[in-house]
Order: structure tokens, then sequence, then C-alpha cells
């Protein structure tokens, strides 16, 4: 196994490491004190800054080259997908306001059951409960001689009960992962195959599960399963939906792109309430 070092990669002025972590599609990346971020994902914990059009992760060559460039999606040009959302004058004051999100290439099963986690929750507290299952039940892992856990596999999971979950105190959450858990270890829930499916067939296999509804159905959809069309609408998102369209919104005039889009009006409304 090769050294961890900090690995230089060039991106675009559009990537905005703050935007990213906190737009709401991640939970288990948290701000350094110098600006750089430390998280988990994919099975590998780094940290990440950001020096100009300069990104900075910590890991292998390896890691950094066939793990975190396609986690961060650097391989898409956000400059013309974000030209691509500018229907009208709310949304091109929304996209140039959110430049830089980049919809995160996450893991599937870890996003399921995380926005299972985040219903009626607040973030403060869905990081709480993801990093008090991923420390009760997850793998360790070291970086840069801090011990750092991994989001438990669905197997791991799928063998627990509603008790062996009460520490992480997910309350009435805790049926809706076990559910979750063993629908996609057995196989009856293949979120590799979902993704290659369509919005609709897509949607309504996650929403057969109980506990989901359409909003983290179309979440799970948009930051793991790749379905860009996905649009989330959330309690932020009917205000934006509400004061700017009052009259009705259609998210399919952003096409395949809806999901960057609804990013930049979730984004855009929470930050200018």
């Amino acid at each position: 196994m090769r050294d961890v070092e900090e690995v230089e990669l060039v991106t675009s002025d559009d990537f905005d490491l703050k935007k990213i972590f906190e737009c709401g599609q991640c939970f288990r990346w948290n701000e350094n004190p110098d600006g750089s971020y430390t998280g988990v994902a994919l099975g590998k914990a780094a940290r990440v800054r950001r020096d100009g059009e300069r990104l900075f992760i910590t890991g292998t060559e390896d890691d950094v080259q066939n793990l975190w460039r396609g986690y961060f999606d650097l391989d898409r040009d956000y400059r013309v997908l974000r030209k691509s959302v500018c229907v009208d004058d709310y949304m091109r004051a929304a996209s140039d306001f959110g430049a830089g999100i980049r919809i995160l290439n996450q893991d599937r099963w870890e996003t399921l059951c995380s926005f299972i986690i985040s219903q009626c929750n607040n973030i403060p507290r869905i990081k709480s409960i993801v990093e008090a299952l991923c420390r009760a039940f997850g793998d360790e892992v070291e970086l840069e001689g801090r011990a750092y856990f991994t989001f438990p596999d669905a197997s791991r999971l799928a063998s627990l009960s509603e008790e062996d979950l009460a520490p992480i105190r997910c309350g009435y959450r805790a049926p809706y992962i076990l559910s979750a858990a063993r629908a996609v270890d057995s196989g009856a829930l293949d979120l590799e195959a979902l993704s290659k499916t369509d919005l609709a067939t897509a949607k309504r296999a996650l929403m057969a599960l109980p506990g989901i509804g359409e909003k983290v159905a179309s979440c799970v959809l948009l930051f793991s399963l790749r379905i860009g069309s996905a649009f989330p609408v959330d309690v932020w998102m009917k205000k934006a939906l509400d004061q700017h369209y009052p009259g009705g919104f259609d998210p399919a005039v952003f096409g395949e792109n809806a999901g960057l889009a609804q990013q930049y009006m979730f984004y855009y409304q929470r930050e200018n309430p």
C-alpha cells in the first residue's frame, strides 16, 4: 500500500468545497479551521482543500485519480451545465449564486440510508445520527493519525434489530433503516440496476419501501443513482417555487439537468431566505 500524501488535481472555477459539502447532498464532511474539509466516503477518509484552481486531496495517487476524481465529478464541465439551466432571470441569479456546486457520485446504499435518516430532521442532527451509526457499525480507517469510520454495509445492518439501533437515537426511522438494509442485502432492491432505469421506474421501486416518500426517493435518485432529471422538493424548494413560480412550474424544462437546477434553487433560497 502506498503512503498517503497530498495529491493535486486541477479543477475549474466552478468548484466550491463549501457549497458542494453544505448544499444538503451529503452528511459526512466537516470543515476545518483552515477552510479544508475532512470526511469519509466510499470507504476512504480524506482531507480536501482548494487553492485557486488547484484541488489537493490526501490519499494515494491511485485513490485520487480512480476514486476521488469520479466522486467529485471532475470530468464534467459545470460551466456548460450551469448555462443550460438559465431559463429565466431567477435561474440566472440562482445559478450564478450557486456556481461551484457539483453533484457528488456517492455510494448508493449510504445515500439511501442517510436520506431515510434525514426525514423530519435538521442537518446537525442528521450528521450526528449518521456519525453514531458509522462509529457503532462501520470499520475504522485512519487518516493523518486520527481514526474515522466507514459507512456500514447494508449486510451489516440487515441482521440488526431496532434495539441494536437504539443507541444511535434515530427514533421512528429505525424500522425504515432495517427494512431498506434487508431489501438491499437480499437483492430485493437492486440499486445498481435501478441506476440504469428511468426516473419513474426507479422512484416507484424506492417508494415501495416502508418510510420512503417522494422527497427521499428523489434525493436518492439524484445524489447516488445519477438520474439527473430527479427534482427533490423540500420546505426550502416549496418556498422558492411558491415565490418565483406561483403559477406552477414543470422541472422538465431543465431536462436531464433538473437536479442540478434544483441544487442551485435550494442553495439560493436557503442562503437568502
